[in-house]
């Protein structure tokens, strides 16, 4: 067995290590072996000096390994896993399971509760009254087989090592690395245990990946590394330059979610679900093409089946099914007001980030796990990129419960709202598909 020092010594003079090197690490991350203060000089160096593909490879399955992989074969020949890489107003999971299930791919969805300007499905959910997303895991491989969907919270039992490096990233600056975030990443899908893997890659403000090509890098990479670990990869690159759909906030996301499946949702999250819930059927080899999977999920949307299907899963996890009539089951926030354009013209700039900081300003989002969250509270974008607007137009409506943070949170839409003379080009949602 080699010395940790020798490791990070290794690494930090930019040379390759073996899989057992790797295997090594990540078991002296889950035993405590290896000091907090080795490790995050190792991710350091990862940093500093990247990791190639077999490494990053090696890496992602010592992290699955670490804890229990989920076992969904008695669900069928494929399952189906989608996760997004975080974003404003991505309410995407609660549209596209059930849409899914519908089309007859089970969906078993483990997701995460929202930190700091990105909002978390679990968090999203409970906005239902009575919603249990602590689902142990027999209870939840069960409902998959009953109704073909479940959504629950993320269990410490998968990938307990990503737990472990992910705070000490956050606390020494080196979450931002390719190689670490596609480990990350990739591993707590592949513990999930679905074997149809789409990912939602985004890049701008109000994403993690800056630009295209930090996107279109990462999507590479994970794909990669997928098929070193016979895994089918496929992401989509998608722009998050301005929030997805209108809504920002818990209840707010969940009655577009709802309308989305009742067909009436915004263009583009309808766009968007189509796109990757295509995919998945024509992986499942349900579909020839992508573009007749794109005519059954909406022909599932048109005749009612996506939002039964909803339903049961609001059944089968103790939620109101009401709330799917009557909106005012849902947390309801005590303010209402409008953010207004002072001059007429084109919508040049509408912000995800920003966005996402008024929102959160509001009670919306958490600094630290375990804070507590306002369900109720949120913005909806009514004027987005390239959109004509007159003096007065509402550019968002603000729906808070406290004066001084409604204050706070126009002062952050005057930063993400520009207005210019000339139309601007409609930004493209999705940019590239990588498989």
């Amino acid at each position: 067995m080699v010395r940790y020092v020798d490791l990070i010594y290794k690494k930090r003079n930019g040379e390759e290590h073996t899989k057992e090197e790797i295997n090594q690490l990540i078991d002296g991350v889950v035993t405590g072996k290896i000091k907090d203060y080795q490790i995050s000089a190792w991710l350091m160096a990862v940093c500093i000096k990247g990791m190639t593909l077999d490494e990053s490879a090696y890496l992602t399955e010592a992290i699955v390994n670490s804890g229990e992989i989920m076992d969904l074969s008695a669900l069928g020949k494929y399952t189906a896993d989608k996760h997004s890489t975080g974003g404003v107003g991505d309410k995407t999971t609660i549209v596209l399971a059930p849409l899914l299930a519908s089309a007859g791919i089970p969906v078993a969805k483990l997701s995460g509760r929202g930190l700091g300007h990105t909002g978390g499905t679990i968090d999203k959910l409970e906005a239902i009254p009575g919603f249990n997303t602590a689902l142990e895991i027999d209870n939840f491989l069960n409902q998959v087989k009953n109704i073909g969907v479940a959504i629950g919270s993320q269990t410490p039992k998968l990938a307990p090592a990503d737990g472990i490096l992910y705070s000490l990233r956050d606390v020494t600056a080196t979450v931002d690395n390719i190689p670490l975030i596609a480990a990350s990443v990739l591993s707590k899908k592949i513990a999930s245990g679905a074997n149809i893997i789409i990912l939602d890659v985004k890049y701008g403000t109000g994403a993690f990946m800056q630009t295209v090509n930090e996107a279109k890098k990462l999507s590479e990479t994970m794909v990669e590394i997928g098929k070193r670990l016979n895994k089918h990869v496929t992401c989509v690159v998608t722009s998050m330059e301005q929030p997805l759909g209108e809504a920002v906030g818990h209840t707010l996301e969940i009655i577009e979610a709802i309308e989305t499946l009742k067909g009436k949702g915004p263009e583009d999250l309808t766009q968007l679900c189509l796109h990757l819930g295509a995919i998945a059927l024509n992986k499942a080899e349900i579909t020839k093409t992508v573009e007749e999977g794109t005519v059954m999920l909406l022909e599932n949307i048109q005749n009612g089946k996506a939002l039964s299907k909803l339903k049961e899963l609001i059944q089968y996890q103790q939620g109101d099914i009401t709330v799917l009539d009557d909106y005012l089951k849902l947390p309801q926030a005590k303010i209402k007001t409008v953010f207004t354009a002072e001059k007429e013209g084109w919508v040049s700039k509408c912000d995800a980030l920003s966005i996402a900081k008024a929102c959160k300003v509001l009670g919306a989002g958490r600094d630290k796990k375990g804070d507590p969250i306002n369900m109720a509270v949120g913005i909806v974008v009514k004027k987005k990129l390239a959109d004509e607007v007159k003096t007065g137009d509402a550019l968002a409506e603000i729906y808070a419960d406290e004066q001084d943070k409604l204050d706070q949170s126009i002062e952050w839409l005057k930063k993400a709202y520009e207005i210019s003379d000339q139309q601007p080009q409609k930004p493209q949602l999705i940019n590239l598909t990588i498989t």
